[in-house]
């Protein structure tokens, strides 16, 4: 008899292959039996009517801290994840010595929005070495299985000291040193290296984090300890519109490695055309069996602007400065008066950085989001086409949508992904076989992004509900968030549906499925805020043959494991 038996789901199995109606048999945290009239399990579910996947494994979050106290990653959990990478672009908290530790979460704080106090009362420091980073996550209890990768900057600084945080060259000895760091970290199972270029990553407002300025023999230096320990990605974030740059010394260290080397792939508004020639590039890549991959978003990546988050247009008025410190029912009472909004209305704003400046005058970019979210808006839908039809000015507009909801209304901004106001791109960009899915930065920018519920969104609109163009098959959505996110980490047993796979699965009613409009919550440590984003639809979520979420609760069953990357894969 079978531990478990799913019974007459349609599976979509994460290979590509048409859609098909089966049972699947599950002993030991393992698939044992696909097919029709499998005998009978001492546990059954009744997937009728449902879509049974692979559990979705995501390769871009950053719950590096938030993997020491929760044991669900949420949200990613709630969009059915059931294995999540983590320690991209090139920050982290291994190695660390003892007097950086603050220093680290600074830099996390400034470079990916999450709360430093959090972070500070959250992580239970247990290591100083990668390895020993490693020994304390597996010993924590989890609810899905996680890898780490090895982050640049606290490689740099654990070496360099000062010298990395103000930016000096690596001479012999420190990449000597780095090296062996980063060797002793691969040979203890991380999935990775990881590093950052992108003058977007700041903290202390405007140090860049160590390693932005790293010069290429050192990324190469680095880059090759994967090639000798014949495992593992790496996986670089860069200036966008000068990204066809950093391709020649990433293809070399591809074909060096001939292991994956993942840059992350976005089409920017500075330079809407590169995504061309980037996946032309690709495609040259391809076919010279380079493992030269762009990580790509399924959406556009969206800045979310409320009276909580961390970016609006209204934050360096002086007049929200002082009614900011209020509670926030409060402060909402403060904003519906008439006198304060006019007093906001013309308040001349504080000092703003000029890429703030931009982002909160770009007004054909700002949408309302709405209770069933829009992430492909039509462009009459912007503030700016509303300004013109009704002569309201954009800030007004601004102002009265983000009073909606009791004030807690959120207005989209498609920072990214979006020169086109829409997302032709983005279907071509996700057929290619050397684009992966990545970036939806799970676990960071807590004030002012949300894209963590991508793989609900690549299933619901992908394949389903977009109405502005073609829509892509559900097998191929699957796919892309399963089979093809497992190989480029080497992770072999599982992402497929399959007898010897790991029972990682998502049980979906197609016809509940969707996705709510993010919210501001206070769950963090000391309190600390983050937007999150829930679904309908997720019927059961399994991990190693249990169930971890049933219906959208947690069952309290944490099988998860620590991810240890080897050569030749798990």
């Amino acid at each position: 008899m079978h531990e478990l038996v799913i019974r007459g789901g349609t599976l979509v199995d994460g290979t590509g292959k048409p859609a098909f109606t089966a049972d699947i048999a599950v002993s030991n945290g393992r698939i044992t039996e696909v097919g029709r009239k499998i005998g009978q399990g001492r546990r059954e579910i009744n997937a009728e009517g449902c879509l049974v996947t692979p559990g979705w494994i995501d390769i871009h979050t950053h719950y590096d801290g938030q993997a020491t106290w929760d044991p669900y990653l949420s949200p990613s959990t709630w969009h059915g994840v059931t294995t999540a990478i983590m320690g991209n672009c090139g920050v982290g908290f291994a190695p660390v010595k003892p007097n950086r530790r603050e220093w680290l979460i600074k830099v996390m704080e400034g470079v990916e929005d999450i709360p430093g106090s959090a972070l500070s009362e959250g992580i239970q420091w247990e290591w100083e070495t990668f390895p020993e980073y490693l020994d304390a996550l597996e010993r924590k209890p989890k609810a899905l299985d996680i890898g780490a990768q090895v982050p640049h900057s606290a490689v740099r600084a654990y070496v360099m000291g000062e010298r990395a945080i103000n930016h000096d060259e690596a001479n012999p000895a420190d990449l000597l040193a780095m090296r062996n760091l980063v060797r002793q970290a691969m040979d203890a199972g991380a999935m990775g290296f990881t590093t950052s270029k992108t003058f977007l990553h700041k903290y202390d407002e405007r140090k860049y984090p160590p390693g932005t300025f790293a010069t290429e023999e050192e990324l190469m230096s680095l880059g090759t300890v994967l090639g000798e320990a014949g495992h593992g990605v790496f996986q670089m974030t860069a200036n966008h519109p000068a990204m066809e740059m950093e391709i020649p010394w990433l293809n070399a260290l591809a074909k060096t490695n001939h292991l994956p080397v993942l840059f992350n792939l976005q089409q920017t508004d500075a330079a809407p055309d590169i995504w061309k020639s980037l996946l032309a590039k690709l495609e040259q890549a391809r076919k010279e069996n380079v493992p030269l991959m762009g990580g790509i978003s399924g959406r556009p990546l969206g800045i979310l602007f409320s009276w909580r988050s961390s970016l609006q247009p209204f934050m360096a008025h002086q007049t929200f400065k002082e009614l900011q410190q209020l509670p926030f029912e409060k402060m909402i009472e403060q904003l519906r008066k008439p006198e304060i909004r006019s007093r906001m209305l013309y308040e001349k704003p504080g000092l703003l950085d000029r890429r703030a400046t931009t982002l909160f005058s770009s007004f054909n970019k700002i949408y309302p989001l709405g209770d069933n979210p829009d992430y492909e808006p039509l462009p009459e839908l912007s503030v700016a086409a509303v300004s013109a039809r009704t002569g309201v000015s954009p800030l007004e507009i601004i102002y009265d949508m983000m009073m909606e909801q009791d004030g807690k209304a959120i207005l989209y901004y498609p920072s990214f992904n979006y020169s086109y106001e829409n997302l032709d791109h983005l279907h071509e960009m996700l057929q290619h076989e050397n684009t992966v899915n990545s970036l939806s930065d799970g676990g960071a920018h807590c004030g002012y992004i949300c894209d963590v519920s991508m793989p609900t969104f690549m299933l619901s609109y992908w394949t389903r509900d977009r109405s502005r163009g073609p829509k892509l098959s559900l097998e191929l959505m699957v796919k892309r968030q399963t089979m093809d996110t497992a190989r480029i980490y080497g992770l072999n047993d599982r992402g497929v549906l399959q007898p010897g796979m790991k029972a990682d699965i998502n049980i979906i009613d197609p016809d509940k499925l969707r996705l709510y409009c993010p919210e501001m919550i206070f769950d963090l440590p000391a309190g600390g805020r983050r937007l999150v984003q829930r679904a309908d639809g997720y019927v059961a979520t399994l991990v190693n043959g249990e169930t971890i979420f049933e219906n959208g609760i947690a069952t309290g069953t944490l099988p998860g494991q620590l991810l240890r990357s080897r050569a030749g894969g798990l």
